[in-house]
């Protein structure tokens, strides 16, 4: 494919970040990565692929996103399954809606003079993929999966090269595509990997609440969508532990668990960091950066009510992998955060798995096209 020779002075690059609002996880990534370039005096910019379409289909995109997961999760489902999901038999491409936002990222490439363009989102991995293949693009793509469990959507073999979390996502890429595909890990900022200072403010908090009672954290994702999130925190609640729980930015949410006594509901919580260090463990539902960024913090992880579609299938091959535990019931979910006893084998066998998972920067992987 034709490619262009225009880098910047001094021998830096312009990189394009593609990533999209559907929550905050692929945005967060593309954040991190930006931000890693930009620490090499690289010049790079992040678009948000929704506004790059047309008719105001990229804002309808994500209402209807975020209401089916928040409140009609079979109707989600069904989409997963009909476009989304791998198997047998012809499934709809995403390109037909991906190329209607051609000519606005194409004219951003060039109005840029962008030297590489990396789509974090798989609506933007069909676009891009499109354009190569077309020679619309003249310049590479290298697409950063971030899901464990990969589904079609991401994959168009137009694309340059891919970034993979796990081996086995690289491997699933492989089966389907002929381009080269890089295991790297996942993306998260350093202070997921360091001494966290604001784990002592979050640790005196639990105790201040709840004395002697593990703190666990519940995961509800940005928008704060989860199944049952009471319920679970009354579970936790009686198995000895202290529920706190990530309502994101659902006022809604976060005024009905408000009304659980034993739970500790948070809002939108710039600490990170600190949060996760302070805790027991992870209940989480969607696989997604919420997860990684506990495995990163050392923080074991169990699966629980996932999410439909993208979510369960991720949950269930982060437990495959041996990166998290999957518990399909409350009993099973009191098991499993028995087992994860400070100090036990298996704990330290999780965290060690988890920490492994973080092999290479991959913007190395970017600016070495």
């Amino acid at each position: 494919m034709p490619t262009t020779d225009h880098h910047a002075p001094g021998g830096r690059r312009r990189t394009l970040i593609v990533s999209a609002s559907m929550g905050a996880g692929h945005d967060t990534v593309a954040a991190e990565l930006a931000r890693r370039a930009a620490a090499r005096g690289h010049q790079v910019h992040v678009v948000d692929v929704l506004r790059l379409l047309p008719y105001g289909l990229g804002p309808g995109l994500r209402r209807g996103y975020q209401a089916s997961v928040r409140h009609l999760p079979w109707v989600y489902a069904g989409v997963y399954g009909a476009f989304l999901r791998g198997g047998p038999g012809r499934r709809p491409s995403g390109v037909p809606l991906a190329r209607l936002a051609g000519d606005r990222l194409t004219e951003l490439v060039d109005r840029l003079r962008v030297d590489v363009v990396v789509p974090v989102f798989h609506l933007a991995a069909q676009l891009t993929g499109h354009l190569r293949e077309r020679g619309g693009l003249r310049v590479p793509s290298v697409v950063f999966l971030l899901d464990f469990a990969v589904h079609r959507q991401w994959l168009h073999p137009g694309n340059d090269r891919y970034l993979c979390l796990t081996d086995a996502a690289a491997e699933e890429v492989r089966r389907f595509l002929a381009v080269p595909v890089v295991t790297t890990g996942p993306v998260v900022a350093p202070a997921f990997r360091a001494p966290v200072p604001g784990a002592a403010r979050w640790r005196a908090r639990f105790a201040g609440r709840a004395p002697g009672r593990p703190p666990v954290l519940l995961s509800a994702g940005a928008w704060g969508a989860a199944s049952r999130p009471a319920a679970t925190a009354r579970l936790l609640a009686a198995g000895g532990y202290l529920p706190v729980v990530l309502c994101g930015r659902n006022e809604r949410l976060l005024a009905q668990l408000a009304r659980e006594p034993a739970a500790l509901p948070l809002g939108w919580v710039d600490d990170m960091p600190g949060l996760l260090a302070a805790c027991y463990a992870l209940v989480d539902n969607a696989a997604g950066q919420t997860a990684v960024q506990a495995l990163a913090t050392g923080l074991p992880v169990i699966g629980h009510r996932p999410l439909p579609g993208h979510g369960a299938d991720g949950v269930r091959r982060m437990a495959d992998l041996g990166l998290s535990e999957l518990a399909p019931t409350g009993p099973a979910l009191l098991a499993a955060l028995a087992r994860l006893r400070e100090g036990t084998a298996q704990r330290r066998i999780r965290v060690a798995r988890g920490r492994a998972l973080f092999r290479r920067d991959a913007l190395d992987c970017v600016t070495d096209l």
